[in-house]
């Protein structure tokens, strides 16, 4: 199955007064974040050092696919987070 590389980062709906966790619906978000996990679609995922975007690998069979399962995160609708690209990505080193 192919690689992404995703990059989500914060949107309008972001309050920049509180941090990451304490964010309207971070429970959901995070509880929704670990079932991709768990389903193999999310590879690896984490912040980059801007604080404002978040870089994901991602096995999926298309960019169709992993934009789907992103707009059902629930800070998408809130504009919490948008998805700012979604690029394929030819893995040549793989050491897990």
């Amino acid at each position: 199955m192919p690689f992404y590389a995703v990059i989500r980062e914060r949107g309008p709906g972001w309050n920049w007064s509180r941090a990451l966790e304490q964010q309207d619906r971070w429970t959901e978000h995070a509880d929704y974040m670990d079932a991709l996990v768990d389903e193999g679609l999310i590879v690896l995922g984490g912040p980059l050092s801007d604080g404002k975007r978040v870089l994901f690998a991602v096995e999926a069979d298309g960019p169709e696919v992993i934009r789907a399962r992103f707009e059902a995160d629930p800070w998408t609708p809130s504009g919490q987070l948008t998805t700012a690209s979604i690029e394929p990505w030819e893995v040549r080193l793989d050491g897990r």
